[in-house]
């Protein structure tokens, strides 16, 4: 990561949030899309769905192995997606049970 003097941490603080709420703006899957792929490279954006989809599998109970088999992710990664899933933030445990629940929601009406 790279070095920031105080009033830069303070601006990269503000941007931060400023994206976290760019995020909530966009209303559909493929809004979503395009702004990750103007925001990221593609290598950035397969290296993030990589993780999520790996997510998934271990959520799954599937071994590292058959996870690496099933997607080409690294074990390495998916080592450290577990680590995250497990003691990270929280953030692919809230983001995985709000995408159960939308799908559980939308198979209803």
């Amino acid at each position: 990561m790279k070095r920031h003097s105080e009033q830069q941490k303070k601006a990269l603080k503000t941007a931060a949030e400023s994206l976290y709420g760019a995020f909530l703006t966009l209303e559909k899957p493929a809004e979503v899309r395009q702004f990750l792929l103007d925001l990221c490279t593609p290598s950035e954006v397969e290296a993030m769905v990589d993780r999520w989809w790996t997510a998934s599998l271990l959520k799954e109970g599937m071994s590292y192995r058959e996870i690496s088999d099933i997607t080409g992710v690294s074990v390495t990664t998916i080592g450290r997606v577990a680590r995250y899933l497990n003691m990270g933030e929280g953030g692919y445990r809230l983001a995985m049970r709000r995408e159960k629940a939308g799908s559980r929601q939308g198979e209803s009406t």
